[in-house]
């Protein structure tokens, strides 16, 4: 009876981890942590005529920025004139960075958008260790909610006496 009950248990837990894989994956991919890399300096170009093109009420820059944790922005002014993106002076022609090491979503003043704000939001890294914490988180009790749940629906069978 204990050998078939521990071979039970494995089998619940294996199937949990197993259910708790793909519940993860699914969840990830809903909330939007979809970003395996790590982190690196991601370019934001600001290019010539970007002034006149917001003052017309234009937008120039991408909507959307994949970033991570840790990633370093590194904003470059091709413009003519000097632009803003929160704590950042870009004069023309140079370059400024900053480190983004937060998890959120952050709002900056920005000259070079036609709303004078510019979005950015920061997620973890989708790392394999993050995504075995969340495999173990899951999976573990879900093995044990399917092993007692197995011994409700299949009961197991009493060994019978032994005679020595």
């Amino acid at each position: 009876m204990r050998k078939s009950l521990l071979l039970r248990g494995l089998l619940a837990l294996a199937v949990g981890l197993l259910l708790g894989a793909i519940f993860d994956e699914i969840a990830f991919r809903f909330e939007g942590y979809t970003t395996s890399r790590p982190a690196k300096t991601v370019i934001l170009t600001i290019p010539p005529g970007t002034s006149l093109q917001v003052a017309s009420g234009a937008r120039v820059i991408p909507a959307n920025m994949e970033i991570v944790v840790g990633d370093t922005l590194l904003v470059r002014n091709q413009d003519s004139i000097t632009h803003t993106l929160g704590p950042l002076v870009i004069p023309p022609a140079s370059s400024a960075k900053m480190t983004l090491n937060q998890i959120g979503n952050l709002a900056y003043t920005c000259s070079f958008e036609p709303t004078n704000y510019f979005g950015l939001t920061v997620q973890a890294a989708l790392t394999p260790g993050v995504r075995l914490e969340g495999i173990i988180i899951a999976g573990v009790p879900l093995g044990a909610v399917i092993g007692l749940y197995s011994l409700i629906v299949w009961p197991l069978k009493k060994d019978p006496p032994r005679s020595d």
